[in-house]
């Protein structure tokens, strides 16, 4: 046999032998349990921490809506910040797609404040009821050019 064809028997045969010793420890059985301890013992104490639970958004209260320009087009890039109102630091943000939707989504059972902002045009503010009524609040924002115009 020529030599190229040797070394490729030698890979072939390399790969498989590392392909079937993987296999083995994924396929090996799990360890017999002794059947020497009491069936009367009591399973092992639980620990003192309780387990953290995983948080589900579920529930979520959604914030969605479009921006607009002062000339009724839609506004991407938008910067949306929110918090819980009476607090000072802003827990989510988001910015507007291409077409200037967003969507946002929220605890239930607080009341948030929605502030948006875009350079060249003034700040707005909502606040957004997220305690009572359904899963979702739908909103619209026409954006107003500051006074000293875009820049």
């Amino acid at each position: 046999m020529h030599r190229p064809q040797w070394i490729a028997i030698l890979c072939t045969a390399a790969l498989v032998a590392s392909f079937s010793v993987a296999f083995g420890q994924a396929q090996e059985p799990a360890p017999p349990q002794s059947s020497t301890a009491p069936t009367s013992q009591a399973p092992a104490a639980a620990p003192s921490k309780p387990a953290k639970k995983k948080y589900s958004h579920a529930n979520d209260f959604l914030v969605r809506g479009t921006v607009f320009t002062d000339k009724a087009l839609s506004f991407p890039g938008v910067q949306l910040r929110v918090r819980r109102v009476g607090e000072k630091k802003f827990r989510w943000e988001s910015y507007t797609n291409s077409r200037g939707e967003f969507a946002v989504r929220v605890p239930q059972g607080s009341n948030y404040e929605m502030v948006i902002r875009a350079k060249g045009f003034a700040e707005q503010t909502r606040t957004i009821d997220a305690k009572t009524g359904g899963n979702e609040e739908s909103m619209v924002f026409r954006m107003q050019p500051t006074a000293g115009g875009k820049g």
